[in-house]
């Protein structure tokens, strides 16, 4: 084969290949121009499933592919096995001359004296192999297997931009769907903290404050409470926020409920000593719905005597946040039932969209202690320090 007809047979098989956009357009084109351009009277591409490490049959001209694109009975070889399973793991080509003499050969659907394979391949990685026999001997040439691996090189390019683009469009596509997923989290926890009816309760509560001439809590409920509308609404636009302000809004917060629930409940917070000086970023709103759900718990049920002893302490990569409480339970079976309770957003399906969008790793622990009427208890949440 002359040099000029060489590359315009090269030239052929680029063109050819290059208006397809998946994988199955490009081995059946490059299976079906091997038999038509080459000369050859069967051709097989398998391509190379990594996790299983099989061959897989994924297109054939030929004796076993007279018609139309299907595979019929489509082989799979362990790689390492036979002639393909063999240039599969070493990457280099072969011509065997006479199979007959060959132990590694595999006969599939007729014996075929000569066979020729080739890796396709491109920068270190094997895609797979173009396989090609036939029935005389001593049929496939040297130029053949120069003209073959420069197809096979040509073919691994444009599997290679596939994939490249595929991943790209995927990664694309979960970028998006990891936004539109961070939206719908801030809605929904914007919707459990600005729900109605505890705008509503908020609202009453300082009407009531003025009603009753009780100008001074009235005015610091409307400040608590505006402070903490202002904090809710600025966080719709991260997804984190600095601890400083997070402690701060949660101090508000539990003040605010401390006084809409009529001091039926006590805090404390406390930053560690060796956290004092160290400023960390951790994911927005997280304390928040935590300590929305243990206040709306505990008036559901009516506990008692309600202590709350939180402390922040920050580590290198992370934000230990412990909560210890402790409460009598009321033996009464009347139960405090908010309407709007169901519509609160659950703090371990907050941790649940987080670790799973944003790969977060948020630990959580609850450990529960009760003794008679007193009941004790420890929540552990380790946030990330994003900082």
């Amino acid at each position: 084969m002359k040099n000029n007809q060489f590359e315009d047979i090269l030239v052929y098989f680029s063109e050819s290949l290059l208006g397809k956009e998946n994988e199955e357009d490009i081995l059946w084109d490059l299976a079906k121009n091997c038999i038509s351009k080459l000369g050859f009277v069967d051709c097989v591409i398998y391509l190379i499933d990594h996790e299983n490490k099989l061959l897989v049959q994924k297109a054939a001209y030929g004796p076993k592919n007279p018609k139309d694109k299907t595979l019929y009975n489509p082989v799979q070889i362990v790689v390492g096995d036979g002639i393909s399973g063999h240039v599969a793991q070493t990457g280099v080509p072969e011509i065997v001359n006479d199979t007959s003499k060959d132990l590694r050969y595999i006969e599939d659907d007729d014996l075929r004296l000569s066979e020729i394979c080739v890796p396709i391949a491109h920068e270190n990685t094997i895609y797979g192999v173009i396989d090609c026999e036939h029935p005389k001997k001593e049929f496939f040439t040297n130029q053949h297997l120069r003209m073959l691996s420069a197809v096979a090189s040509i073919c691994a390019i444009k599997i290679k931009n596939v994939r490249d683009n595929k991943a790209l469009l995927e990664k694309q596509e979960n970028l998006l769907k990891i936004k539109e997923e961070m939206v719908g989290l801030r809605l929904k926890v914007l919707n459990s903290q600005l729900n109605p009816h505890f705008v509503f309760n908020a609202l009453n509560a300082i009407q009531n404050f003025i009603t009753s001439e009780k100008k001074k809590l009235a005015l610091e409920y409307l400040s608590i409470f505006s402070k903490l509308i202002r904090f809710y609404l600025k966080s719709l636009e991260s997804d984190t926020t600095s601890l400083k302000e997070e402690v701060k809004m949660l101090n508000s917060y539990l003040k605010l409920q401390k006084l809409r629930y009529d001091n039926q409940f006590e805090y404390t917070i406390t930053i560690m000593d060796n956290s004092k000086k160290i400023d960390a970023i951790i994911p927005a709103s997280v304390i928040q719905t935590l300590f929305e759900n243990i206040i709306e718990y505990s008036m559901f049920n009516q506990h008692k005597n309600k202590k709350l002893d939180i402390s922040f302490e920050v580590l290198k990569t992370s934000v230990l946040l412990k909560v210890n409480y402790q409460h009598n339970e009321i033996a009464s079976t009347i139960k405090y039932e908010p309407e709007y309770r169901e519509r609160i957003m659950q703090w371990e399906n907050q941790i649940r969209l987080l670790n799973s969008v944003k790969n977060y790793t948020i630990e959580k622990e609850v450990i529960l202690k009760n003794k008679r009427t007193k009941h004790y208890g420890e929540i552990t949440l380790r946030l990330p320090n994003l900082t």
